[in-house]
């Protein structure tokens, strides 16, 4: 690739783990609803938005609700999932991320995050790590969920660097296949079996440094999706 000026991160499994959070919230939403939500039935729910996730709930405790109660669920699910993230603190950030993030800074490699969720900057904030990203570009700022290409085009555009010349990291299929199609290259982090597109897999920052990162992206051009080990 060109001369790595850009990295590029999603939020949720990659800096920090927000899941356990939409979970609590879902949770308590079906309680008052009448039924139970379970840690098995929650997996239906990841990488979907949050009005289908709405609906997979209401199927789940085999409920009809009416298209304007359905929003009124989906906000007080919203306002409970806030409640918990105003808790968090910096000591949640997944192991290894602060360092990488520091040393990118270090080397002037500039830092975005690409994520849908619209209370990013808020769980950034509350993780005391804004300051490090160049830009943030987020639910507010983008129209199309990946794998649509757009959150991560945007972050490269409104830094001036060709897609080319950026990397990506993500936990999630459609994330990935939304970097591709952006033209970047992009590191899996998390199951190498869930993440085979990816052109490198990774099980997390705990190990890894920028000059891994550089080796892997010099290493060959094409590159091959593999699992870094």
């Amino acid at each position: 690739m060109d001369i790595l000026h850009l990295a590029i991160f999603d939020l949720d499994g990659v800096i920090v783990d927000t899941a356990k959070y939409h979970y609590l919230a879902w949770k308590r939403l079906a309680e008052e609803l009448g039924f139970q939500f379970t840690p098995a039935a929650n997996e239906r729910l990841k990488g979907v938005s949050r009005q289908r996730s709405l609906e997979i709930l209401l199927e789940i405790g085999g409920l009809r609700k009416t298209e304007e109660e359905r929003i009124q669920l989906a906000e007080k699910k919203n306002t409970w999932y806030v409640e918990y993230i105003l808790q968090m603190d910096k000591s949640e950030i997944l192991p290894g991320v602060l360092p990488f993030l520091q040393e990118l800074k270090d080397r002037g490699i500039k830092i975005a995050l690409g994520s849908a969720s619209k209370n990013a900057r808020t769980i950034l904030d509350r993780l005391e790590i804004t300051e490090l990203f160049d830009v943030i570009v987020d639910g507010n700022l983008v129209s199309q969920a990946k794998p649509d290409p757009e959150v991560f085009l945007l972050g490269a555009e409104l830094l001036g660097i060709p897609p080319r010349s950026a990397v990506v990291f993500e936990d999630a299929q459609a994330g990935i296949e939304a970097a591709l199609r952006a033209g970047m290259k992009v590191v899996g982090v998390g199951d190498p079996s869930l993440l085979r597109n990816a052109h490198h897999v990774i099980p997390g920052f705990a190990s890894f440094k920028v000059e891994d990162l550089l080796r892997l992206l010099e290493a060959a051009a094409p590159l091959e999706a593999h699992v870094n080990p």
